[in-house]
């Protein structure tokens, strides 16, 4: 006798008696149809009571499976010889069961999970004898939610005020999503700032009839997640409409669903099934973050994908879904497919002013500070913000900015936590050996006041932790990032005349193009200067643009520079612009 864990001991006996008629019947497969079997067998098993209440006999149901299938030679079966599908319908009980609050899986659970399968043998045979599957399916959701159930799971033990299962309308979308509507209930979502436009616009999308389908365009770290979490928050508000206040906003996890789908069909049915909870449910929305992985996602030898599934309901408007994904994957993968390109709308969610970015972090600063049990002065919060945009260039506002503030809290806390026990163990040895009285003495008069100060001291996040961790991120000195910026313009022809010596005219010029692009007084859109070196070869051209770099960015390497004389000949073009259609690396664009 095979042990299936997960599953109560009937469960277990209903499962090896569905084997043991495969073996008899000399089947060379296990599946739903000997399930069906099984749970039959098992007269004492729940899901054996309601299908004999509804008619169902067990010599029916083998004479029709001998009609369909007919017989073979005894053979020996085991679980590698389960179906897909009877396999599936396994581990959806589990499912089932998990869903309504239950440990284990019982044989009601399995006959639950059967039923969903409409295409299966046991279903069909079912039906060809007359048998109303829904009638089936509420009989066993009553009796799963009565005290009959209860008591045998809970074998006797008494339940006071235990109130009943809710069944979900969604069980799918339960498993592969999470509903950003409920967490903004709860209060898990930080707040959303300086979106109300791109906010307002995807709701105005999502009111159209049809092609209501909003795709948030932009960079990684600008926000297009907090679009969609600003839109949750704005739902449980009067300030849309009525018919969509009971919206929900779901996120859906890709991954997820693809994972374990181990036989061709199963990522489809996945997808469908969810799909059309949604339809059914009518006050959904999807949001799929990094929506470009839809484009080929589940296709395997000739499968089809997610975005071929999503095309026709979203033509015909049944979905609703906010996309996501950076401008380079949306020019990759969506934009090249004009069908699926033609049924979103796109939402460019720029890249934050440092304002804007400063506004951002004042509204998280308490959560961060609930977090790390520290207190974030507004001098920190506006370093963060300039520092992060001048040295951090690899990334975008605001996250980098919010990184810059999460670590410097974190590494406070850290240091905080560190003093304390130093402290301790100070105390241990004044408190030990000849020196004790003066110890206790001394820790009477000042340890609570020192102790005090130091906390107030060392709970605060200041500009100099910030520059700290800003100086790790980029190996440039924390001296050099606290540098007054003003003090530094205006010694620039100085540290500039240290490197390039006997230049006045050009060190000259130079500065005070920098000075002038300083102050404010230019296009902030514009370059801060563009130079035109000339000169024979060795007189400091090359080296007056380090210097100018190491002065402005704090490092050499913050320049990136091009050699003309690699691009002598016709075709070396294409490392700056890109190769044209047809060759290698078309779509991956050039150094510029």
């Amino acid at each position: 006798m095979f042990k299936f864990s997960g599953f109560t001991g009937k469960a277990n006996a209903a499962v090896n008696a569905a084997i043991e008629q495969a073996c008899i019947l000399g089947h060379t497969y296990v599946g739903s149809e000997h399930l069906l079997l099984g749970l039959l067998e098992e007269e004492s098993g729940i899901a054996g009571n309601i299908l004999r209440g509804r008619g169902v006999e067990w010599g029916k149901i083998r004479q029709k499976l001998i009609e369909t299938v007919g017989r073979g030679i005894k053979t020996q079966m085991s679980t590698e010889h389960f179906t897909p599908r009877c396999r599936k319908i396994l581990e959806n009980s589990l499912a089932e069961a998990r869903m309504l609050g239950q440990k284990i899986a019982g044989t009601e659970h399995i006959l639950l999970s059967m039923l969903k399968e409409r295409e299966s043998y046991a279903v069909r045979f079912l039906k060809e004898i007359g048998v109303d599957c829904g009638g089936v399916y509420r009989d066993a959701m009553d009796l799963i939610g009565s005290e009959l159930v209860e008591s045998l799971y809970l074998k006797g033990k008494k339940q006071a005020g235990k109130p009943k299962t809710v069944v979900s309308r969604c069980p799918n979308l339960e498993k592969y999503s999470r509903d950003l509507t409920q967490w903004a209930k709860e209060g898990k979502l930080d707040p959303v700032i300086g979106r109300d436009e791109e906010i307002s616009r995807t709701l105005q999308i999502l009111s159209r009839r049809t092609k209501n389908n909003p795709c948030l365009i932009g960079e990684a770290g600008v926000g297009k997640t907090a679009v969609a979490e600003g839109l949750a928050q704005l739902l449980l508000t009067d300030a849309v409409p009525q018919e969509m206040q009971e919206t929900r906003i779901l996120s859906l996890d890709l991954t997820n669903m693809i994972a374990g789908t181990k036989f061709r069909g199963e990522f489809e049915e996945r997808v469908r099934a969810c799909l059309q909870e949604v339809v059914d449910d009518g006050n959904i929305i999807l949001f799929i973050d990094e929506i470009h992985t839809i484009m080929g996602a589940g296709a395997a030898e000739g499968a089809i994908d997610a975005a071929n599934i999503l095309k026709p309901q979203l033509a015909r408007g049944e979905l609703r879904i906010i996309g996501a994904t950076t401008l380079e994957e949306y020019r990759k993968h969506i934009e090249k497919d004009g069908a699926l390109a033609r049924r979103f709308q796109s939402v460019e969610v720029l890249e934050p002013s440092p304002e804007k970015t400063l506004e951002i972090l004042k509204g998280l600063r308490t959560r961060y500070e609930n977090h790390h049990s520290v207190q974030i002065t507004d001098e920190a919060l506006e370093t963060a913000v300039s520092l992060s945009e001048r040295y951090l260039t690899d990334r975008f506002l605001p996250d980098k900015a919010i990184d810059l503030m999460d670590e410097a809290a974190a590494c406070v806390r850290l240091n905080t936590a560190k003093a304390a026990l130093c402290a301790q163990r100070r105390f241990a040895v004044l408190t030990t050996g000849e020196d004790r009285a003066f110890g206790e003495r001394w820790n009477s008069d000042h340890w609570p006041s020192e102790r005090e100060e130091r906390k107030q001291q060392s709970t605060v996040v200041t500009a100099q932790n910030i520059a700290q961790v800003t100086s790790k991120m980029t190996g440039i000195p924390t001296e050099q990032l606290m540098k007054d910026q003003n003090k530094r313009l205006l010694e620039l022809e100085e540290r500039l005349h240290d490197r390039v010596i006997g230049q006045e005219e050009a060190v000259c010029a130079v500065a005070k193009a920098i000075r002038r692009s300083r102050s404010g007084m230019n296009d902030p859109n514009r370059p801060i200067g563009s130079f035109l070196f000339l000169g024979p070869s060795g007189v400091g051209k090359t080296e007056l643009c380090r210097a100018l770099s190491e002065a402005l960015f704090a490092r050499e390497d913050a320049m990136i520079r091009i050699d003309m004389s690699e691009y002598m000949e016709k075709h070396a073009v294409s490392r700056l612009i890109g190769t044209p259609p047809g060759y290698v690396g078309y779509e991956e664009g050039g150094q510029l």
